[in-house]
C-alpha cells in the first residue's frame, strides 16, 4: 500500500521529514537514568577490565587503611579524644558519635562507586547556581532512599538490642553469626550493583525500566537505599561501637537517629566534593560525555562492575579464603 503524502507539503519537506521520522525511530532509547540507551561498541572489553579491576582492589585492599589512617584519626581529630577507647557517655554523645565516626569513614570504596555512577547525571546549566541545584537533585533522592533504610535498621536495633549478630565480639571457629550477616549484605549489594553495571553497559535487560516509566527517579531512591544497607553489615569499628551503644540503650528512637545520622555522616564528605566538582566542571563533564556516544555507559557501568565485583570479591571470595574454605590470594601489604 502506498504511503500517504500530504499535498501541501513539497517533495523535499516531505523527504526532510522522513528522514527525521527514521532518525527518531532508530534514536537509542533511555529506560532509566542508569541506562541511557547509548551503549559502547566494545562494551565486553569493559566489563572485562571493570571485573578485573575490581578483583584486583579486592586483592590488594587493605581495611586498616581506611579504618585506622583515615577513619580513627579524623574520629579523634574532630572529637578531641580517642574515639574508639573513649566509652559513649549518653544518648547526646552518641548522636555526636554516629555523625562524626559516619564523616569519618565516608571515602569508602562503596561511597566512591555510587557518586561516579550519579556523576554523569548532572545536567548542564546556564549559571553556577543552577548547576549547584542540578547537582542537588540527585543527593536529595539518595538520602530519600537512604535513611528510612537506616532509621529502620536502627529502630530494630534498639528494640532487639544486645540479641543481634553484630553485637557479638565472641570468637568463633568457622564463619560467626557477624561474618555471615556481613557476607550476606555485601554480597547481595554488590550482585545488585554487578546488575546495573550490566544493564548500563546493555549486556542484560534494564531491571529498572519498569518502575522508571512511572518513577524516573526510582535508580537514585535505591542507590540511597543500599548506601543505608551499607550499616547493617558494616565491620567498621567505630560503627560497631555506636551500634553496641544503640543496642544497649534498647531505645528505638535513639537507633534510628544515631543510624540515620551514620548514614548522613557518611555521605557528607563525598556530597560536598560532589557538588564543588559539578559547580566548577559540571559543563565541562557533560560536554565530554556526550562528544561520542557510549561515554556515560563506560562511565556508569565501569562504576557498578568494578564495585560490585569488589564487595563480591571482598565479602566471599576473601573472607572465605581468609577462614580456610577457600583459596584466595591477598597482596602482601593487605
Amino acid at each position: 500500500m502506498p504511503a500517504f503524502r500530504d499535498p501541501s507539503r513539497t517533495p523535499l519537506e516531505e523527504t526532510a521529514l522522513s528522514a527525521a521520522t527514521l532518525a527518531s525511530s532508530d534514536a537509542p532509547e533511555r529506560t532509566s537514568l542508569f541506562v541511557d540507551g547509548r551503549f559502547p561498541r566494545r562494551r565486553l572489553l569493559v566489563l572485562l577490565l571493570s571485573l578485573i579491576g575490581g578483583l584486583f582492589l579486592t586483592y590488594g585492599w587493605k581495611a586498616s587503611t581506611a579504618d585506622d589512617a583515615i577513619g580513627f584519626n579524623t574520629a579523634n581529630a574532630l572529637l578531641g579524644h580517642d574515639a574508639h577507647r573513649t566509652p559513649i557517655a549518653g544518648v547526646g554523645a552518641g548522636i555526636l558519635f554516629a555523625f562524626v565516626t559516619g564523616l569519618a569513614g565516608s571515602f569508602t570504596a562503596c561511597n566512591v562507586a555510587v557518586f561516579g555512577a550519579v556523576g554523569p547525571l548532572v545536567g548542564r546549566a546556564a549559571s553556577r547556581r543552577e548547576k549547584l541545584r542540578a547537582a542537588a537533585a540527585p543527593l536529595g533522592w539518595l538520602a530519600l532512599g537512604m535513611i528510612p533504610v537506616s532509621a529502620a535498621y536502627g529502630a530494630v536495633v534498639g528494640i532487639v538490642g544486645t540479641r543481634m549478630p553484630q553485637y557479638s565480639t565472641a570468637p568463633a571457629k568457622g564463619i560467626s553469626p557477624r561474618t555471615a550477616q556481613s557476607m550476606i549484605t555485601f554480597g547481595s549489594i554488590g550482585l545488585i550493583m554487578l546488575l546495573l553495571g550490566l544493564a548500563a553497559l546493555g549486556l542484560i535487560p534494564d531491571p529498572l525500566a519498569a518502575v522508571s516509566r512511572r518513577f524516573p527517579h526510582a535508580p537514585l531512591i535505591l542507590m540511597g537505599a543500599l548506601v543505608g544497607a551499607f550499616l547493617i553489615g558494616r565491620p567498621y569499628p567505630l560503627f560497631r561501637d555506636m551500634f553496641r551503644h544503640a543496642a544497649g540503650t534498647h531505645n528505638p528512637f535513639y537507633g534510628a537517629l544515631a543510624f540515620s545520622l551514620q548514614s548522613i555522616g557518611n555521605i557528607i564528605a563525598m556530597s560536598v566534593l560532589f557538588l564543588l566538582l559539578s559547580w566548577g566542571l559540571g559543563g565541562r563533564v557533560q560536554r565530554w560525555l556526550a562528544a561520542r556516544p557510549g561515554r556515560t555507559a563506560i562511565v556508569t557501568g565501569a562504576a557498578f562492575v568494578t564495585a560490585g565485583m569488589f564487595m563480591l570479591g571482598y565479602w566471599e571470595l576473601r573472607v572465605l579464603g581468609r577462614l580456610g574454605y577457600l583459596w584466595f590470594p591477598t597482596a602482601p601489604w593487605a
